[in-house]
């Protein structure tokens, strides 16, 4: 069921509009989830220069939706239309495809066919040296006149540009994507959707593995997308900084909202406010009918036929009563404590991690003792999440002189 806020006072954007750069539009979309319906009849129109951010709790469907927008798996119901091309960024790196050999600047040339038009320059500049006739002279002009045109010849500066702006070093770059670790290869995926100029971007959780650089960067970018923008995430900055209209998912449906995530917040609170004041009347109002018509049981038979009357008209009321906003729920865990440790409960000496190219860290040395607390930082790439799996044995380190690399864990 589709709802929509009263805050949300603006028209529509025309089919006219539609068509100038990239769009989206959803019709009477249904979406299940394990042969469950979790989204009915939502409505959904993104024009060119719309940044849409879909929130909702865990598990209110909002990755299942964007799956289904993106052309992933088919809806319950409904039609999905996609004007203009598509970037869509999933939650889970390992889904993007590009895990072969080659380096990771050719996986992100590659979103703009760069690397096969100047494989094909090379070819026809070494025929036009061979054989320069008219025609070979003709085939290489326009080629690279096309080439220069798309701006070819600045794809590669644009493309690092952008994969600095998300934290991924340059010295990065040069080495086979396999050899990238998890966040790396979300962000250069990120990285690639980007450069390819997508009319219509489809965000899962862009800011995972960003850091707070990288994130600037990112909310600077969108703001500044003038195609149609369709974001899931839980970055309250982001979305304040980036997005124009909210949709929320909720156990009653789907409400939207105009403006940030800041004044979506506002709008929700009066709504929750005004639904939690409408169900407690009319839970009132159901309760004093129903007390009046078991009052007029067992008396005159007009009096009861008055009381199936009423019987009647509360089982409507009951039909047609709106739910009240779900109350936030906490949970409180006690756990016990812990056996006794000795005095230094953890110590390494020369741990070094790479993946197949230059290492990610090298010759980290350190002890830790029992109550003390040590965090870690690092820039993104520097291999903190490779540190933990390998301190918690998930994960073997590589250092080149095992003998003198060990990690002792006293529990």
């Amino acid at each position: 069921m589709l709802f929509r806020s009263p805050s949300d006072t603006e028209t529509a954007p025309s089919r006219e509009n539609l068509t100038c750069m990239g769009s989206l539009e959803a019709i009477a979309l249904a979406v299940e989830v394990a042969g469950l319906p979790i989204l009915e009849d939502l409505g959904l129109v993104v024009a060119p220069g719309d940044k849409v951010g879909v929130v909702g709790r865990n598990g209110a469907g909002k990755t299942s939706l964007l799956t289904v927008l993106a052309g992933e798996r088919p809806p319950l119901r409904g039609t999905v239309t996609v004007r203009g091309s598509l970037g869509y960024l999933r939650q889970d790196p390992r889904q993007h495809a590009g895990a072969d050999a080659r380096d990771a600047l050719a996986h992100l040339l590659d979103a703009r066919d760069v690397n096969d038009t100047l494989v094909r320059l090379e070819k026809y500049r070494l025929m036009v040296e061979e054989h320069p006739t008219e025609a070979n002279v003709a085939r290489f002009s326009r080629l690279e006149e096309r080439f220069r045109a798309s701006g070819g010849y600045a794809a590669e500066a644009e493309a690092r540009r952008i994969a600095a702006g998300l934290g991924l070093p340059q010295t990065r770059l040069g080495l086979p994507v396999t050899a990238l670790s998890g966040g790396e290869r979300r962000r250069l995926e990120l990285a690639r959707i980007l450069f390819a100029g997508a009319d219509v971007l489809l965000l899962d959780e862009p800011t995972n593995h960003l850091d707070v650089d990288a994130k600037t960067w990112l909310m600077k970018f969108l703001a500044g997308y003038r195609g149609a923008l369709v974001v899931v995430s839980h970055d309250l900055a982001l979305l304040d900084a980036a997005i124009t209209r909210v949709v929320h998912l909720d156990h009653d449906g789907v409400v939207q909202y105009r403006g940030t995530y800041g004044q979506y917040r506002e709008a929700r609170r009066r709504d929750e406010e005004r639904l939690r004041s409408l169900a407690t009347r009319q839970a009132a109002e159901i309760d004093r009918l129903q007390r009046v018509a078991d009052s007029m049981r067992g008396s005159t038979e007009k009096r009861a036929r008055k009381a199936k009357t009423i019987d009647t008209r509360v089982a409507r009321l009951r039909r047609d009563a709106v739910r009240g906003p779900r109350r936030e729920r906490s949970a409180a865990y006690r756990f016990p404590e812990p056996p006794h440790a000795g005095k230094l409960v953890l110590e390494t000496a020369g741990l070094t991690k790479g993946y197949g190219g230059a290492p990610v860290f090298e010759d980290v040395s350190f002890d830790l003792a029992r109550g003390e607390r040590l965090l870690i930082l690092g820039l993104n790439g520097a291999g903190k999440t490779s540190l933990l799996r390998i301190l918690a044995r998930s994960e073997e380190h590589t250092s080149e002189l095992q003998s003198l690399a060990y990690l002792v864990c006293r529990l």
